[in-house]
């Protein structure tokens, strides 16, 4: 399976609550480097309480660019846990989400975040 990694930016920007929500609403745009370089726009959703280390997200982002110097676009499916147990992210490509000479991808993305705030990722992928 080949294996790519660099880093992303992130920017989050809070978006409006519909209906008395008890969740909160994010846009982010992500700017990828490395091994996956382009540009990445989604939607985030999360509860709980962050600052108290206790909160949890999903999100859908859509990136389009080039992964290993091939075109195209995928979709990655986020999900995120804080707890007192410590911190779980898990990143997968969505199924059929490939597009241009990214298409049939499939893979599993590895997040770690340095002390420094930079976000660090290694992409597993196949291309079918």
């Amino acid at each position: 399976m080949p294996n790519t990694t660099g880093t992303f930016t992130v920017e989050l920007s809070p978006l409006p609550p519909e209906g008395g929500e008890t969740w909160a609403r994010m846009a982010l745009t992500k700017t990828w480097s490395g091994g996956l370089e382009g540009t990445g726009r989604g939607l985030m959703m999360s509860a709980g309480d962050p600052q108290s280390g206790h909160a949890g997200y999903v999100a859908i982002e859509t990136v389009d660019g080039r992964l290993d110097g091939r075109a195209g676009g995928l979709a990655f499916q986020q999900y995120g846990v804080m707890s007192a147990d410590g911190t779980r992210l898990e990143y997968e490509v969505v199924p059929g989400s490939g597009t241009g000479e990214l298409a049939g991808i499939t893979g599993t993305l590895h997040l770690t975040v340095d002390d420094d705030g930079t976000h660090r990722y290694d992409l597993d992928y196949a291309l079918g």
